[in-house]
């Protein structure tokens, strides 16, 4: 019979996701046949599965549970949009939008879709690992909840609690979570872990008595902090650095990034984060973009006219037109690659206000927003250079226009994509996970004068996804958490 386990947190980013994906690797190791599961999540990180899509983070811990990603591994993914709350996916597919408030109406509606999933996934697997969402202390939602206890309690699962110490407080966490639970949702949970220490950890051991001593559960493990960690793709933009911030491998290649609103799919830009002799630089509302940059890099939207409205509102229009001038390189992304067009017309609202806007005007393409959705696996090759890549498409819109005429990427089943300017120094595409590609990487950065390097992307992922399941084989009871599952 499968057994089944949820890991609820304290509060957001507290490690839920890298928990559940380290778990899922280290009991793949054992033999265990094991499938992640998250009822509802809330990001505009999303990765295609199939036909459909689910959030990054699932589909990183399918890759950690050696499995391909499914729609039932995350059956309900809101998506925020401006204007209009957020964008529902259900099973994989856009079902409709809805306020903050609205959307507590269609929680009935979609629990059914959510119990289905988790019964349909759970038929081919010895062990279910469950992710929660937020923290499992909102009380204020629990009537109507479908992402933590409210789950929980309709399938009967245990429950871990996760709590963050690098954060502070910890201890306040997870006491204040057993002193406002319902008894019931309290009655499920089996144990905590404390994540993210730094230091010794025999120091906290008062803290860890304490802990057990106020709230009746029992320890299950002092997490350390895993600095390898970011590596791996996030599931949402608290993990991006704030302020004028450098992140990456610190490199003479500088790549700005402006963060929009609404950026989204922003794990496109991991592998240049890892790459040797590349620093990125990822630039917040209030900051004018680096002259410095070598290459601008407009990231992934989910409401690509908003997001065009505060590129003129920062004054980022100005630079990005003021880099070019100086003989600079621009590559869009998706949404990115929207705003970099003449025209973004969005008649029906999908995204926000019916409306339209003038683009930035590098590239001479147009966009009309539609209502359905481009979700596809793609493989091909990129045009100049012949660099073979793997990646999906997950757009609304279709841009046509002159510069469509020099594609950027071509296909293998012979359709061309993207749009490249005529002095080729300006280039966008709707093609998500590009630059995973070591070669679609090097070709992007040999005119910025980057030399070949040693980084293999994919397999660093791999590497990193063994260490995490190293790193909480070692801390963390895996038998005990076995024998909780149920």
């Amino acid at each position: 019979m499968t057994r089944a386990l949820m890991i609820q947190g304290t509060g957001s980013d507290v490690g839920k996701s890298l928990v559940v994906a380290g778990l899922a690797r280290a009991f793949a190791n054992r033999g265990v046949r094991v499938a992640p599961f998250k009822p509802q999540n809330m990001s505009n990180n999303a990765a295609v599965a199939g036909f459909g899509e689910i959030g990054r983070a699932q589909a990183l811990q399918a890759r950690a549970a050696r499995l391909s990603p499914h729609v039932d591994m995350n059956p309900v993914l809101l998506k925020p949009q401006s204007g209009t709350g957020a964008q529902i996916v259900a099973q994989g597919q856009v079902v409709g939008q809805a306020s903050a408030r609205e959307y507590q109406l269609w929680k009935p509606r979609l629990m059914p879709l959510v119990l289905e999933s988790f019964a349909r996934l759970s038929q081919s697997v010895d062990l279910m690992l469950i992710e929660g969402a937020g923290s499992a202390a909102e009380i204020n939602l629990r009537a109507a909840d479908i992402a933590n206890m409210g789950f929980a309690r309709s399938v009967d699962c245990p429950v871990v609690l996760v709590g963050d110490i690098d954060r502070g407080g910890v201890i306040a966490q997870l006491v204040g979570c057993r002193t406002i639970l319902d008894p019931e949702d309290a009655s499920l949970i089996a144990g905590f872990i404390v994540n993210k220490f730094r230091g010794d950890p025999t120091l906290f051991d008062e803290g860890l008595r304490l802990i057990e001593e106020r709230t009746g559960w029992p320890s299950l493990g002092l997490l350390p902090f895993f600095p390898p960690a970011a590596r791996l793709p996030a599931e949402d933009s608290l993990s991006l650095p704030r302020g004028d911030a450098v992140d990456g491998a610190g490199g003479e290649i500088e790549i700005a990034v402006p963060i929009p609103p609404n950026i989204a799919n922003f794990d496109d830009l991991d592998p240049l984060k890892a790459e040797p002799g590349v620093r990125v630089t990822f630039v917040s509302r209030g900051t004018p973009l680096p002259a410095t940059a070598k290459l601008i890099v407009l990231p992934g939207s989910k409401a690509s006219l908003a997001d065009l409205a505060a590129y003129r509102a920062e004054g980022w229009d100005i630079d990005i037109c003021a880099h070019v001038r100086r003989g600079g390189r621009v590559l869009g992304l998706c949404g990115g690659y929207q705003i970099l067009g003449r025209r973004i017309a969005d008649p029906l609202g999908v995204e926000g206000s019916p409306g339209a806007a003038e683009g930035l005007g590098l590239l001479d393409v147009e966009t009309v927003m539609g209502e359905e959705k481009t979700l596809q696996a793609v493989r091909g090759e990129s045009v100049a250079e012949g660099a073979p890549f793997e990646g999906y498409e997950m757009h609304m819109g279709a841009t046509e226009g002159p510069d469509r005429d020099r594609p950027l990427l071509r296909f293998f089943d012979g359709r061309s994509e993207g749009a490249v300017s005529p002095d080729r120094r300006v280039c966008g595409t709707y093609v998500h996970g590009l630059f995973s590609n070591d070669a679609q990487r090097a070709a992007l950065l040999a005119p910025l004068g980057g030399a070949p390097s040693q980084l293999r992307y994919e397999t660093m992922v791999e590497q990193t996804l063994d260490a995490l399941a190293d790193h909480c084989a070692r801390h963390l009871d895996l038998d005990r958490l076995l024998e909780i599952a149920r």
